[in-house]
C-alpha cells in the first residue's frame, strides 16, 4: 500500500537459504519493502546491473557463483547503487571476514544466527538515511 505517508521503498535480499531468504522477506514486508530475492551471487549480479538501487541490500557472503565479498565491489562499481546501504549476513565469525566485508564496501555485518529485532533496529537505521 503506498500512500503520501508510507512511500513505497524496495530493498534485495540475496540468500540461497530458502528458510532464511523467507524469513528476510517477511521482515522487510512487515515494514512495507518491496522485496526482490535473489537466490544466488548469479541472480543478484544480473538485478544490480539492470536495475535501479534498492533502499537497501541484505546480502549473504556464501553464495552460488559469486561470493558476497564479490557482489559488493559489483554493487559498489555501479554509480548509482554507491550509496545504497548494504548489511552483510553470514555464518563467518573470524575478523579477517567481517573486515574484508566493510572493506570492499559494506555498512554493516550481522553473524548468523541473527535476531530479528536486532536485524530490524540496523535495517530501520540504514534506511531512514535514505527517506
Amino acid at each position: 500500500m503506498t500512500s503520501p505517508d508510507h512511500p513505497t521503498v524496495s530493498a534485495l535480499v540475496v540468500e540461497d537459504d530458502e528458510h532464511i531468504a523467507q524469513l528476510l522477506k517477511f521482515i522487510l514486508e512487515r515494514e512495507r519493502f518491496v522485496v526482490h530475492l535473489a537466490r544466488d551471487g548469479r541472480e543478484a549480479k544480473a538485478f544490480i546491473e539492470q536495475n535501479p538501487p534498492p533502499a537497501i541490500v541484505l546480502l549473504d557472503v556464501m553464495l552460488p557463483f559469486f561470493d558476497g565479498f564479490a557482489l559488493v565491489t559489483i554493487l559498489r562499481a555501479q554509480p548509482a547503487w554507491k550509496i545504497v546501504p548494504v548489511i552483510m549476513l553470514t555464518a563467518k565469525t573470524q575478523e579477517k571476514d567481517i573486515v574484508r566485508a566493510l572493506d570492499a564496501g559494506a555498512s554493516d555485518y550481522i553473524v548468523k544466527p541473527f535476531q530479528p529485532a536486532e536485524l530490524l533496529a540496523r535495517i530501520k537505521r540504514f534506511s531512514s538515511r535514505r527517506a
